[in-house]
């Protein structure tokens, strides 16, 4: 959970995001030998990062140009005691975070390996993990990284919030990593857990601290409204021992009012930066802002919904999108429609191990009347899923077509 903080922390001093990291993994390693004898401190992530930032101060001065970084630094740094540290600032964290996804981000980059590369360092998650979140192989996920690390190590990449058009070329990237890290909190990928509300945390943070740096920029405020009206339906998410909480099952007095509130005023500002014409996360946040305007699952305006996902499908084609358009399209129109849809999408090699695929389709076969071929669906989509929760769930759906 610290462990984006104290690579961001790092690398604002050694200017190296490969360094940064061994050096947070050095002082993981510190924590592991000194606190079994010494206790753990009150704020062990002020620890950790200052330690880390120890590690960076000394090996700064073990380079050649010890003067120069060191002014950089601060005099104060090298002599903080670890529970003193200024990164226990929350502001500061934003900083360094934000300028660790911008640097991760750096057009010296391809695309993908920006988005894999802020995924490893910001979000902590496994090679594995972001190959899910990506839909690619693990090993090409795993080169991606490798190689990112060594491109800005050669390039010598500031570790810097960039301005003006430099910024502009970096911000879809970084929306996208954001997403995505929001994303995996949202709904695991795998473990025991199906939610990890420290990454949500992280993501809609910044998220926040980038509208407020580009408050002109629409999709900007399209991501903050669209991860405030998600973030608003976390508690209802999950039952009392843990279990994942469809949609249509969620009690929304459990969600968030005040979440769904600061959405609503994201996706104004969204709208009226946009001249019009909304971009991918504004159409998202205007699809969750329709499930947050109903006051039931049974008054949600599908309609709307499935014009959004066509608009949406038109601006950032994509298999996925085509997916949950098919569900809306169902709701809608009726499940004959959107099996069609869905049947449509079965030869694409994205969707071929993504387990809600199978999962969409035997919620529609069941609401067809078909059960049989709809338990073999619900059966193959618990093989593909990794999440242990969501397998669970997946399994029960089965057993019930029984």
């Amino acid at each position: 959970m610290e462990s984006p903080r104290i690579i961001a922390g790092a690398a604002r001093i050694v200017r190296d995001v490969g360094i940064a990291e061994e050096l947070a993994q050095d002082a993981l390693v510190a924590a592991l030998e000194q606190w079994p004898r010494t206790g753990v401190p009150d704020n062990p992530g002020a620890w950790l990062t200052a330690a880390a930032k120890h590690r960076a101060v000394d090996l700064v001065r073990r380079r050649e140009r010890y003067a120069r970084k060191l002014a950089e630094v601060g005099r104060d740094l090298a002599s903080a005691p670890p529970h003193l540290d200024a990164t226990t600032d929350p502001d500061d964290i934003d900083d360094d975070l934000l300028r660790l996804v911008f640097t991760a981000c750096h057009p010296v980059l391809s695309a993908e390996a920006r988005v894999a590369l802020t995924l490893r360092l910001l979000g902590g998650l496994t090679t594995a993990e972001i190959a899910r979140a990506v839909l690619a192989p693990e090993p090409t996920v795993a080169q991606r990284i490798v190689r990112a690390k060594r491109t800005l190590a050669a390039r010598g990449v500031p570790f810097e919030v960039p301005y003006g058009p430099d910024r502009e070329r970096r911000l879809g990237s970084v929306l996208d990593v954001i997403y995505l890290v929001f994303n995996e909190g949202y709904a695991a990928t795998a473990g025991d857990d199906w939610l990890r509300p420290a990454l949500c945390e992280d993501a809609l943070r910044l998220a926040r601290v980038l509208a407020g740096l580009m408050p002109e920029e629409s999709e900007v405020h399209g991501l903050a409204a669209l991860l405030e009206l998600q973030a608003s339906r976390a508690a209802a998410r999950t039952g009392p021992s843990g279990e994942p909480v469809l949609l249509a099952d969620q009690s929304r007095a459990r969600w968030n009012r005040m979440l769904i509130r600061r959405g609503f005023a994201a996706l104004a500002r969204a709208q009226g930066a946009s001249g019009g014409a909304l971009g991918p996360y504004a159409l998202q946040a205007a699809i969750a802002a329709c499930h947050a305007h109903a006051h039931t699952y049974e008054e949600t305006d599908w309609q709307q919904i499935a014009a959004l996902y066509g608009l949406l499908a038109a601006r950032a084609p994509s298999p996925v999108v085509e997916l949950n358009r098919a569900v809306a399209v169902s709701m809608a129109e009726g499940p004959a429609a959107g099996l069609a849809l869905v049947d449509a999408l079965a030869g694409e090699p994205a969707l071929r191990d993504y387990h809600l695929l199978p999962s969409v389709r035997g919620d529609l076969l069941v609401r067809l009347g078909r059960a049989g071929e709809a338990r073999g669906e619900f059966e193959r989509a618990a093989g593909l899923a990794r999440n242990e929760r969501e397998r669970e769930l997946l399994r029960g759906r089965a057993r019930g077509c029984g």
